[in-house]
């Protein structure tokens, strides 16, 4: 089960291939940050719909109590710089 950053991180790798992730958090808090075109098209319920989908195991565990997510393409990460 992911217990931690990094096992989330990976996790969310494997599911999400050419997308830039980053998990902090400690306990079973997490913030996720995930940039890739894999969430063109798709309003903000859709891209959370995408995360819980590949964390819902942990979830249902408890392994993962929080999740606070900032989902975007790259385009959208490019306007921001």
């Amino acid at each position: 089960m992911a217990t931690d950053s990094n096992q989330i991180r990976q996790l969310l790798e494997e599911q999400l291939p050419n997308c830039e992730i980053e998990v902090h958090g400690e306990g079973n808090k997490f913030q996720v940050l995930a940039i890739g075109d894999v969430f063109a098209g798709l309003n903000a319920v859709k891209r959370q719909q995408k995360i819980y989908q590949i964390l819902n195991p942990h979830i249902a565990t408890g392994a993962i109590h929080a999740v606070s997510m900032r989902l975007m393409t790259f385009s959208e990460k490019a306007a921001t710089a």
